[in-house]
């Protein structure tokens, strides 16, 4: 079915901002069969959030240089990728194919021309009023006829059939809509307010008509005021996200610098043969990440670290969460703030990374007083622990965001979540084993890493159910250990994506 010339204007209105002038600036996109109007601004301010304690993005003309020496296009790469944990408001859109020979088309006349660039985010003079980013999951692929393996098994296999591999007890937690490989892609739209994404939502929908089906939506926004870039057990999130050759050009103390192909197929630094069309794309894994939080609060109280006057009973609780999490809930690393919480640490980014776990006081292999070898951001980036330089390969984009509202005071009087709320857990890599699920499988729920005995990563440590014993959280007794019954953080399912580049869109799956 074609729109009518109203619809087409209609569409291009609501999404007003979303089209800029692709000036190709390398051979990579000089295929590009689309061509986008000059965008005219319709922000005064940005569609995202700017915490001080994450690393700032860079100007548009510090990443066009970067871009340009690394030989990367900007233009051609979808904006969530390289931009990280910096939405207000974002909607994640799970849909079918109900027809490929009417969709394809609208692929390249409806939706390429509204997608939004990585160039595009990085000015509010040219972002969107809702930026929409699109991706597809390998049976998703399958429907739009592209046979070409992507080089990458957990992704052509799907996550329902990786469950073993991510410590899930089976999909008993799961939405019914992601068990099986029912869902053929996800578009993303994020912008400041709902009521824009509900207008983008709706005139998107309007234009693809039957050719898709909805399947599952889960809406994500930052949390209210000062609690802007923390997740919902309150601590900030996103502040170790590395530095991307060819993007940034200026990477904070302590902060990873990875290869493009770490995070970008086809890229430098990616070692697996991939179809031609597919540069320039990166796996999106999306994990919908329930959180407990009156009872993960409960446990922080019943099992406080206690040193007669040196802490209160609540510093002794927000002592045990800091090292449960290895920061503070300003950002502060537990390795630089080991006793008391440092906000003025935590908000600054020249410092709140700069660290290895090396201190010239302490014996790397043995010594917890600082940050337990169990901690979450220690068994998610060990750091030195792995020696130096350190590795440069597991490191992932994260791009999630909070979904739910706030604890209520009910639910924190009775200790007890009565409405769901969490992370809608998103990461960007160019090889799933490497990235998310080998910090899931191999890092996060070994208890034997980095040493024996350590116990599982307390915060997204998963044994199929099982409880976890965990040691190094008293500071006072390294060779105390927890036995957590609960598991606070429960998955609820996702699905194992690729978002491709627009000329992958252009050259490939619409045609």
């Amino acid at each position: 079915m074609k729109l009518s010339n109203r619809s087409v204007i209609c569409t291009a209105a609501l999404f007003a901002g979303l089209a800029s002038a692709l000036t190709p600036r390398h051979n990579s996109a000089s295929s590009l069969k689309h061509r986008r109007a000059p965008v005219q601004s319709r922000r005064v301010q940005s569609l995202l959030i700017n915490v001080d304690a994450q690393p700032d993005l860079p100007t548009v003309e510090a990443a066009t240089a970067a871009a340009s020496a690394a030989s990367l296009n900007l233009d051609d790469i979808q904006g969530d990728v390289l931009i990280g944990m910096k939405k207000n408001q974002e909607l994640f859109y799970f849909f079918s194919i109900a027809n490929a020979t009417d969709f394809k088309p609208k692929l390249a006349s409806d939706i390429l021309p509204l997608i939004t660039t990585t160039t595009q985010l990085l000015s509010v003079n040219t972002q969107p009023t809702t930026a929409l980013n699109v991706a597809f999951s390998q049976t998703g692929l399958t429907a739009l006829g592209v046979t070409d393996a992507l080089g990458d098994s957990a992704y052509a296999g799907g996550q329902f059939s990786d469950l073993k591999n991510l410590g899930d007890p089976g999909s008993t937690n799961w939405v019914p809509q992601f068990t099986g490989t029912g869902i053929h892609g996800v578009f993303l739209f994020a912008s400041d307010t709902e009521d824009n994404i509900d207008a983008a939502v709706a005139s998107l929908e309007a234009a693809l008509g039957d050719c898709i089906t909805k399947v599952y939506t889960l809406q994500g926004a930052a949390r209210p005021g000062t609690e802007a870039g923390h997740e919902h057990f309150g601590y900030l999130d996103g502040i170790s996200n590395p530095a991307v050759d060819g993007f940034v050009t200026s990477p904070m103390p302590g902060q990873a610098v990875v290869a493009a192909g770490t995070v970008l197929l086809g890229e430098s630094g990616d070692t697996v043969t991939r179809p031609t069309w597919a540069k320039d794309g990166s796996f999106l894994v999306f994990r919908q990440l329930a959180q407990l939080v009156p009872e993960f609060d409960k446990f922080l109280t019943d099992n406080a670290v206690v040193e007669p006057g040196v802490l209160t009973p609540q510093q002794g609780s927000d002592l045990l969460g800091a090292r449960m999490i290895g920061r503070w809930k300003s950002g502060a690393p537990v390795d630089l703030a080991p006793l008391f919480d440092d906000p003025a640490l935590g908000a600054d980014p020249t410092r709140n990374n700069n660290f290895t776990f090396v201190h010239p006081d302490a014996a790397l292999a043995t010594n917890q007083t600082r940050c337990p070898f169990s901690a979450h951001i220690r068994k998610t980036r060990p750091r030195a622990d792995l020696g130096t330089p350190e590795d440069a390969v597991h490191h992932i984009m994260r791009a999630g965001i909070p979904y739910g509202p706030e604890v209520s005071d009910d639910e924190a009087a009775a200790n007890t979540t009565s409405t769901e709320r969490g992370l809608a857990f998103v990461s960007y890599q160019a090889n799933i084993g490497n990235g998310f699920r080998f910090l899931q499988k191999t890092w996060a729920d070994n208890a034997n890493f980095v040493h024996a005995g350590t116990g599982v990563d307390p915060i997204i440590g998963a044994l199929a159910g099982a409880q976890r014993v965990v040691s190094g959280l008293d500071p006072t007794d390294s060779t105390k250990t927890l036995t957590l019954t609960t598991d606070f953080v429960v998955s609820r399912g996702g699905e194992y994506f690729f978002t491709p580049s627009l000329s992958a869109i252009s050259g490939t799956l619409a045609v």
